[in-house]
C-alpha cells in the first residue's frame, strides 16, 4: 500500500509538472528583454507595453470578448432549457432524436462542425441572401451550436441530482410552473448554470478550428491572430499576450469558485431553514 501510495503521488506530481511547467516558463519568458523567445536577455516589461499600443491585438481581443459573451449567454439560455427538459421529462415524443441532436456536437470533430457550418452559411447566402458576409454573426451562431451541449450536460446532471420534492411542494402551495422555475428551480441549479456559462465562454474565447471556417475578412479573433503569429515563430509579445489570458482566466475561475460556493452554502442554508419550518 505504501509503494502504491508513493507511485500515485509521483505520477500526480509528474502530471502537474507536465501541464504547468510549460505555462510557468511561458510566463517567465514573457518578461524577456530579448526578441528571441529562447534566449534570456534580462528582465523587461516592454512587451506588455507594446501589446496595449497594438491596435490589431486590441481589436481582435474586443471581437473575441463580444463573440464569447453573446454566444455563452445564448448557449446558456438554450442549454439550460434543454437540460431541464431532458431531466424533468424522461418520456416524450421525439426525445431520442432531440437528445441526439443536442449531444451530437459533443462527439463530432470540430473540423466536421466547422465545415458543416461553412456549407450551411454558404447555402443560406445563396437561397435568401443571408449572411452577406461571414463575421461576427456567423461565428457567434457556430459557437452557440457547439457550446450549448456542454451547458445542457451540466444542467441536466444537476437537475437529476436535485430534490424534486421541493418543486412539488411549491406547486402544492399554489405556485404556478413558471413561478416554480423562477423561485425554486433556477436558484437550485444556479451554480450549474454559472459553470455552464463559464465553460461556454472559455470554449468560445479560445476556439480556432470552427472560427477559422466561419469567419471572414476583417473579423479576426484573438486565437486566430495568435495562431497566425505563432506560424512565424514564438516571440515574447505572444508570451505576454498568453500570460495575460492565463491571468484573466485564473482570476475568473477564482471569482466563479467563490460565487458558486457562496450560492451553494446559501441554498443549503435555505433548504435547512425550510425543512425546519415544515418540521
Amino acid at each position: 500500500m505504501k509503494r502504491r501510495h508513493t507511485f500515485l503521488i509521483t505520477m500526480l506530481c509528474f502530471g502537474f509538472a507536465f501541464f504547468y511547467i510549460p505555462i510557468l516558463s511561458m510566463i517567465v519568458y514573457s518578461f524577456n528583454a530579448s526578441r528571441l523567445a529562447s534566449v534570456w536577455g534580462g528582465f523587461s516589461t516592454k512587451w506588455y507595453v507594446s501589446l496595449f499600443s497594438n491596435k490589431q491585438v486590441i481589436d481582435a481581443l474586443i471581437l473575441s470578448l463580444e463573440i464569447a459573451l453573446v454566444s455563452a449567454t445564448l448557449a446558456t439560455i438554450l442549454g439550460t432549457m434543454a437540460g431541464i427538459a431532458l431531466a424533468r421529462f424522461p418520456v416524450f415524443r421525439g426525445r431520442l432524436l432531440f437528445s441526439g441532436l443536442v449531444t451530437a456536437p459533443l462527439i463530432m470533430p470540430e473540423v466536421i462542425t466547422g465545415i458543416s457550418s461553412l456549407m450551411f452559411f454558404i447555402l443560406m447566402a445563396q437561397w435568401i441572401g443571408w449572411p452577406g458576409q461571414r463575421g461576427f454573426t456567423t461565428v457567434t451562431l457556430a459557437h452557440i451550436t457547439f457550446s450549448m451541449v456542454f451547458v445542457t450536460t451540466i444542467v441536466q446532471a444537476r437537475m437529476l441530482q436535485s430534490d424534486r420534492s421541493i418543486e412539488e411542494a411549491a406547486m402544492d402551495l399554489g405556485s404556478k410552473p413558471w413561478q416554480v422555475l423562477r423561485d425554486v428551480t433556477i436558484p437550485v441549479i444556479f451554480p450549474a448554470v454559472l459553470s455552464g456559462w463559464l465553460l461556454a465562454f472559455t470554449i468560445s474565447l479560445d476556439d480556432v478550428v470552427i472560427t477559422s471556417f466561419t469567419t471572414g475578412p476583417g473579423s479576426t479573433t484573438l486565437p486566430l491572430l495568435i495562431w497566425s503569429k505563432v506560424k512565424l515563430g514564438v516571440t515574447p509579445d505572444i508570451n505576454a499576450l498568453a500570460t495575460l489570458m492565463v491571468s484573466v482566466v485564473a482570476v475568473g475561475v477564482v471569482i466563479a469558485g467563490i460565487v458558486m460556493n457562496r450560492a451553494e452554502h446559501r441554498r443549503q442554508r435555505d433548504e435547512q431553514m425550510a425543512f425546519r419550518a415544515n418540521g
